[in-house]
């Protein structure tokens, strides 16, 4: 039995990302609406005879509906939606391999994978562990001769950081990091903002300088038109987004400005993804001051960028991030 509903899972969000982009001012070249149509012609030219047995093609409304429903559920659903949402993207993933020319685009379905899963893990009741063996209890001691609290651990302050560190810590870093990562570095540094940082692009873009998103980000970066546009970059003739410095240099200078806004990373970091109006509003609505008394107010989306940022820079650069430095 073909299955229609699964490829459309599979490039539905990316290519009406391109269509959609190129419905506005801010859109690139003509080439980017044609992108179903040649979606449909890469798919009957080079799938291989398995993946057409297994999977169908989507309509032009397939391919919208999914586009739609996939980031109303990022930005409104709650973590177990997100988390549903893991065997269609996998399958979807299956069908983008069979298409090279979409690279720019599994590339950003992969990162959404990584959320699903830390979404189904941290919405999964963990196994019970097996009773302990029965052991005398030992006196009471005084009140006065109680040890200390043990600290909490920097990770208790940002949900889900520890689901993050444990499926970033064995993952190689991208093939690609090496040709941008010295360069980002620099930029950041130049800007007085700390170079680990630039692990930012691996979030972002696995370090894809083309990668585009559905709502119509694009770069290593993964900057909205107006963002971009804000941060001085122009989108004709040629989206400078897609130049490495000039998108590092402007996500650097709108991470310093978050943090001078925020006093703080992990808000300056829920910020540049959620955007500064809407966590200022919720940092008001709270009465809160600090990410973790926000998180669950946040957008879905949100509340899994924040600690997988944190926990690729733990793991790529070996520190803590809760001390990373302020900007310069």
């Amino acid at each position: 039995m073909v299955r229609s509903g699964l490829i459309p899972l599979a490039c539905v969000s990316l290519i009406a990302a391109a269509v959609t982009r190129a419905e506005t001012p801010a859109a690139g070249t003509t080439e980017e609406a044609d992108l179903f149509s040649l979606g449909q012609t890469l798919f009957e030219t080079y799938a291989p005879p398995e993946i057409k047995k297994e999977f169908a093609f989507p309509t032009r409304a397939e391919w919208d509906a999914f586009a739609a429903r996939l980031e109303k559920t990022r930005a409104t659903g709650s973590l177990a939606e997100l988390a549903a949402y893991e065997p269609e993207v996998r399958a979807a993933l299956v069908a983008l391999s069979a298409l090279p020319e979409y690279k720019d685009y599994s590339d950003w379905l992969a990162e959404r994978l990584d959320e699903i899963v830390v979404a189904k893990e941290a919405t999964t009741p963990p196994p019970k562990p097996p009773a302990p063996p029965a052991v005398p209890k030992p006196p009471t001691a005084d009140a006065g001769s109680a040890p200390p609290p043990l600290p909490i651990p920097p990770s208790a302050d940002i949900p889900m950081y520890d689901l993050w560190v444990s499926r970033l810590r064995d993952r190689p870093r991208p093939a690609r990091a090496d040709e941008f990562l010295t360069e980002i570095k620099a930029v950041f540094t130049g800007e007085g903002l700390p170079a680990e940082l630039a692990w930012l692009a691996e979030t972002e873009s696995t370090f894809n300088p083309s990668a585009v998103s559905p709502a119509g980000a694009r770069g290593l970066f993964q900057l909205m038109p107006v963002t971009a546009k804000a941060q001085g970059l122009s989108l004709l003739p040629f989206d400078e987004r897609t130049n490495p410095e000039k998108s590092a240099r402007a996500a650097a200078t709108l991470l310093r400005r978050l943090h001078r806004m925020f006093d703080s990373w992990p808000l300056a970091l829920a910020a540049y993804n959620a955007g500064e109006g809407r966590v200022r509003r919720t940092l008001k609505a709270q009465d809160a001051t600090t990410f973790a008394q926000i998180a669950d107010a946040l957008p879905s989306e949100t509340r899994l960028y924040v600690p997988k940022v944190l926990a690729t820079l733990a793991v790529r650069e070996g520190f803590d991030p809760f001390k990373l430095a302020a900007p310069r």
